[in-house]
């Protein structure tokens, strides 16, 4: 093969490979969506919008969920040293599956000073789907500790879902193992089964008993006629 050949032929091999890629990836729709919290802190409740991305990339049977927060929802009125707060919060979905998804992320890297919008971290979590089909991903209730307080920010504003992402349920989480071949129901009609395969198997061994006494009986009167 000339090399003009071989290198048409390779050519073609991945334009053919990257449309297989670009085939087998998921659909997916993803929007930044500002985010209403209002807030229930220790010092009394706090408002704030922030603007919400949620992404989602396929790992194993499941999905990793990266939810992100462009702006900080809620302040101190005392600095918060580094490793102080911790955030976590949980993702809702909707569409072929309902279910509530638990994200967290690390504490604060660096000291919050006080009366600052506190930046929260990547929030990530996994969500494996019991159900095929198209789910939207909506952020759902915040939850900010730190210094021995707990700050609950729950939206509301209704916000729109931040992706919708086509699924594929994991394999066998909704379908029973079917019974193997070797083993037979315990229960009902299957118990009957059981007893006459177990009286049939008694009556060829009693048949067999039967002949084999027949056989020796008749060699023995063979044996004592003059």
């Amino acid at each position: 093969m000339s090399d003009r050949k071989r290198s048409t032929v390779l050519a073609l091999a991945c334009a053919l490979a990257g449309s297989a890629v670009l085939l087998a990836a998921p659909a997916a729709h993803a929007d930044v969506v500002d985010v209403q919290y209002d807030c229930k802190t220790p010092i009394g409740d706090k408002s704030a919008v922030s603007p919400i991305d949620i992404k989602a990339v396929k790992e194993g049977d499941g999905y990793k969920l990266t939810m992100s927060f462009q702006k900080g929802v809620s302040s101190s009125p005392i600095e918060l040293g580094k490793g102080a707060m911790t955030p976590s919060a949980v993702i809702q979905t909707d569409g072929a599956e309902k279910a509530a998804v638990p994200v967290s992320g690390p504490p604060n890297s660096e000291a919050v000073p006080a009366n600052t919008p506190i930046k929260i971290s990547d929030l990530s979590g996994t969500y494996t789907p019991k159900q095929s089909g198209k789910v939207t991903f909506t952020a759902g209730v915040l939850t900010i500790k730190a210094m021995g307080t707990t700050t609950t920010c729950t939206p509301g504003n209704s916000p729109k879902p931040s992706l919708e992402l086509q699924v594929t349920g994991a394999a066998g989480a909704q379908d029973p193992a079917p019974p193997t071949g070797d083993t037979l129901p315990q229960t009902g009609p299957a118990d009957s089964a059981l007893a006459l395969g177990t009286l049939g198997a008694t009556v060829l061994l009693s048949g067999a008993a039967g002949t084999l006494w027949l056989t020796r009986r008749g060699r023995r009167i063979q044996q004592t006629r003059p």
